[in-house]
């Protein structure tokens, strides 16, 4: 007998079981509150939606040419089970100088790009965890908005922040991947 046949074998084997591993994994639903369950979704373990807060916005730094401004978000992991956190979008808008005009915004975290990622940014929450993604922005004052650099050097800043976080439910190769918005005002 040829032994590359039972090498042959034992590869296709293990690639058997690992491809079952990967395609069937756990399975878990979120459900909202409003939403009605029906009995196919009863059988699958149904959490809840991650915690979001504005932990802190603040200013540490201006002069007449920059500001830096300092964001940093709470997001709080209800479930027993651990999940995936992979990017978080943000927008900035300052309120006194315009509601609709973004001044800023940035992304924390990455998606993955394929079946192996290596020096991923993406982040695990473990059950009945939170964590805090923080963030640095720097504007460059261009002399065409007084005002919001007036607001900006008094301390007097009215903050509204919109965003999408987007976190699978168990692994990058199994579950669902959430959306969830949230927007803030202070």
């Amino acid at each position: 007998m040829n032994p590359k046949i039972f090498v042959g074998a034992a590869v296709a084997g293990l690639a058997v079981i690992l491809g079952s591993i990967l395609l069937i994994g756990p399975s878990m639903v979120v459900v909202e509150s409003n939403q009605n369950t029906s009995s196919e979704i009863e059988n699958i373990p149904q959490i809840l939606p991650l915690e979001i807060t504005l932990d802190d916005i603040s200013v540490t730094k201006i002069s007449e040419r920059s500001a830096t401004i300092e964001i940093a978000f709470k997001i709080s992991n209800p479930n027993p089970r651990s999940v995936i956190v992979q990017t978080m979008d943000y927008q900035l808008f300052e309120t006194s100088y315009s509601d609709s005009e973004q001044i800023s915004g940035g992304q924390i975290g990455s998606r993955p790009e394929g079946m192996v990622e290596f020096g991923s940014n993406y982040y695990t929450l473990l059950g009945e965890n939170s964590i805090v993604l923080r963030d640095k922005i720097t504007l460059v004052n261009s002399g065409n908005t007084p005002e919001l650099w007036s607001s900006l050097e008094d301390n007097t800043a009215s903050w509204r922040v919109s965003g999408d976080v987007f976190y699978n439910l168990s692994s990058m190769t199994s579950g669902q991947e959430n959306e969830l918005h949230f927007e803030f005002t202070k």
